[in-house]
């Protein structure tokens, strides 16, 4: 009786033990848990737009029923109350360049008429005015196919409207390296014609804010397609977080080739470019305007 009343004592003990330790090692792998996430929230920078358009941004402190903390370099500590918050979002820290964060370039996949062979995100789209007369309109299906279209303005109110698709499907082949390949048909109201185009191939290196892209296309009209094909050299540098240098090159075939080439800035917003260019070549500088033809466009994107 001894012997069974000492064993089931220590039986018990070793139990207890056993729970004392589960226990134990459970706290101490919460608090080493929660202070993990504390030190990773505590270094997570945070951009909040209030519903009056005004945004913020700062070091995430934490949020209760007062509102969203946050720790800013201009204005120190401050909350933000639920009710005038409109939306945030978690910067990524390697979009920081000596303490200034640099939004993403808002229009990587193209640079002033030609495509770059990056494709808008699922869910991303973008309106963009040529001239202010010629509009187009390219939506993300996936991540790697982008569906364009458009139409010109002035030929519009004339009774013969004409219209444009862009498909374009992109991919990755390496962090710098992607290519693409795409078609642009418009059709022509023009007698004798019902339709003319491009379809193209492209090859980009480098990022979405530093890049350069070959492109080699063959133009067709109607069912008739070019037997020169038709090259494109374009390169974009970010230079700022709002500014950007940009260059489109063509090569079209004619008797021989006839060249153009362009140069211009980008300035840039979260959700907004506006290009400044000059469209040149040997006979416009001569004929036209030394510096070049001007060139204006601007692109408004929308979702992501």
């Amino acid at each position: 009786m001894v012997f069974r009343m000492h064993s089931c004592c220590l039986a018990a003990l070793a139990w207890l033990s056993f729970v004392f330790y589960l226990g134990a090692t459970t706290a101490v792998q919460a608090q080493q848990t929660d202070s993990a996430q504390a030190q990773t929230t505590a270094t997570q920078r945070w951009l909040v737009e209030t519903k009056d358009g005004s945004v913020f941004q700062g070091v995430y402190l934490g949020q209760s029923e007062a509102g969203v903390r946050l720790l800013t370099d201009s204005a120190g500590e401050i909350t933000i109350p639920m009710s005038e918050l409109k939306s945030f979002r978690i910067l990524d820290e390697r979009n920081f360049r000596n303490g200034e964060y640099w939004f993403d370039n808002p229009n990587a996949t193209r640079y002033l008429f030609a495509p770059s062979a990056y494709s808008l995100r699922k869910g991303e789209a973008y309106y963009q005015n040529t001239y202010l007369v010629l509009n187009s309109f390219n939506y993300g299906i996936t991540d790697r196919l982008t569906i364009g279209a458009g139409f010109e303005l002035i030929s519009t109110f004339s009774g013969e409207p004409i219209f444009f698709i862009t498909p374009k499907y992109s991919f990755p082949i390496s962090d710098k390296w992607n290519a693409g390949a795409g078609v642009l048909y418009a059709n022509a109201p023009i007698e004798d014609f019902s339709g003319l185009g491009i379809g193209y191939g492209l090859i980009t290196y480098g990022n979405r804010d530093n890049n350069a892209t070959l492109g080699v296309g063959f133009g067709y009209v109607d069912d008739e397609v070019s037997g020169k094909p038709v090259f494109n050299l374009s390169g974009m540098r970010r230079i700022s977080r709002k500014m950007a240098l940009v260059t489109e090159n063509w090569l079209v075939p004619s008797d021989g080739y006839y060249g153009v080439y362009s140069y211009g800035i980008r300035f840039m917003g979260e959700k907004i470019t506006v290009d400044l260019a000059f469209l040149n070549n040997a006979d416009i500088a001569s004929d036209v305007l030394a510096i070049g033809v001007p060139y204006v466009d601007f692109v408004v994107k929308f979702g992501k």
